[in-house]
C-alpha cells in the first residue's frame, strides 16, 4: 500500500495552489499602494450575526493589519439591541429609521453595544491573531454628540411637528487622539457608536453616521460601509461600480436610490466631502468582500469618490 505521505499531488491541487499564488501576486500592487493608510470599516447587518462570516471578517481585518494597513472598525447592533429590549420587556419604536431612545432604553443600548457586541468583535480579532481594543465614543471623549432633531408631517392636518427621539444623537465633534494612539501601537480599535453630550448625557448614534464622522476625522483613505446588499444598484438592478459625488447625488434625486440606501449614500458623500479619499458600499454577506474590494481590480461594491 502506498504511504499517503508520498502520494504525488494531483493536478487539481496544484491548480488550486497556483490560483492562490496568482491572487497574492496580483494583490501586491494594492498592498504597496495602501501600506500605512487608514481604513475605517462600518461592520453590521447580517454579516455580524452570522458566526462563520464574523470569523472570516475578523481574519480579514487582521490580514489588513499584517500587510501594513491601519483598520478601524465601527460596529452597529440594532438586532441585538432589539432582542435585549424584548427580553427585558421594554417597548421600543422607530421614527424615520431611528430608534426612539428614552433613559431606560439608552442604558440597554450602551450595555449591548459597548458591552457584549464590542467585546465579541474584539475577542474574534484577537483569536484571529490580531491585537484589538474595544472603545465607545465615551472613551477619551472620542465622540461628542448633540441631540438629533426630527420633524414629521401629520398626514391628517398636514401640520409639521417636531418629534422627540430621546437620547439619539449625531456626532458633533470627534477627538481621534485615542484611536491614533492605538494605531501607532499596532492595535486595532473596535468602536461602539455611543457618544456623550455636552452636559454629560449618553447618546445612541447611528453606526453609519458615527463611522463616517470618524473616517473624516482620521483622514481615512477608505471608508467602507458593509451592508446587506451588493452596493448601489441602477434602475435595472445592476451594480454601479463607481460614482462621482455628483452622480451619487443624482442617484438620490432621480429615485434610483431608495429607502435605506439613501442615508448610506448621503453618509458616504459627507465623508468624502470632509476629506476621505473614497467611500465604498458593499455586501458584508459575501465572504472576503473587503479583500475583494481592496485587492482586486474589479472590486466588490460601489465606490463613491470626488470624480
Amino acid at each position: 500500500m502506498t504511504d499517503a505521505k508520498f502520494t504525488t499531488p494531483t493536478t487539481p491541487t496544484q491548480a488550486d495552489w497556483l490560483a492562490k499564488a496568482r491572487t497574492l501576486s496580483e494583490a501586491l500592487p494594492y498592498m504597496r499602494r495602501y501600506a500605512g493608510r487608514t481604513f475605517v470599516i462600518k461592520y453590521g447587518g447580517h454579516a455580524m450575526g452570522d458566526e462563520s462570516l464574523a470569523e472570516l471578517f475578523a481574519r480579514d481585518i487582521v490580514l489588513l493589519k499584517q500587510v501594513g494597513i491601519n483598520p478601524v472598525v465601527v460596529h452597529g447592533g440594532g438586532p441585538q439591541i432589539g432582542q435585549m429590549l424584548e427580553r427585558l420587556r421594554i417597548k421600543s419604536e422607530f421614527i424615520d429609521g431611528l430608534r426612539v431612545t428614552d433613559k431606560e432604553t439608552v442604558e440597554v443600548v450602551e450595555m449591548v453595544l459597548a458591552g457584549s457586541i464590542n467585546k465579541q468583535i474584539v475577542h474574534a480579532v484577537n483569536l484571529a491573531g490580531g491585537r484589538s481594543v474595544g472603545l465607545s465614543g465615551k472613551d477619551s471623549s472620542l465622540i461628542t454628540a448633540r441631540k438629533v432633531k426630527r420633524t414629521t408631517v401629520d398626514p391628517d392636518s398636514n401640520i409639521e411637528k417636531v418629534v422627540d427621539l430621546g437620547f439619539v444623537g449625531d456626532p458633533y465633534q470627534i477627538n481621534p487622539s485615542i484611536v491614533e494612539s492605538l494605531m501607532q501601537a499596532d492595535i486595532i480599535p473596535v468602536i461602539a457608536p455611543i457618544g456623550v453630550g455636552l452636559d454629560g448625557e449618553t447618546y445612541n448614534i447611528n453606526a453609519d453616521t458615527a463611522a463616517g464622522a470618524i473616517a473624516a476625522a482620521l483622514g481615512a483613505t477608505r471608508f467602507f460601509l458593509l451592508t446587506d446588499v451588493a452596493g448601489v444598484l441602477d434602475k435595472d438592478k445592476r451594480l454601479i461600480e463607481k460614482m462621482s459625488l455628483d452622480q451619487a447625488r443624482a442617484c438620490i434625486a432621480d429615485g434610483t436610490a431608495k429607502g435605506g440606501m439613501i442615508p448610506k449614500i448621503e453618509t458616504c458623500i459627507n465623508a468624502v466631502e470632509q476629506g476621505v479619499d473614497a467611500a465604498v458600499i458593499l455586501d458584508g454577506r459575501v465572504q472576503h468582500a473587503l479583500l475583494l474590494e481592496i485587492f482586486t481590480e474589479g472590486g466588490a461594491g460601489t465606490l463613491i469618490g470626488q470624480e
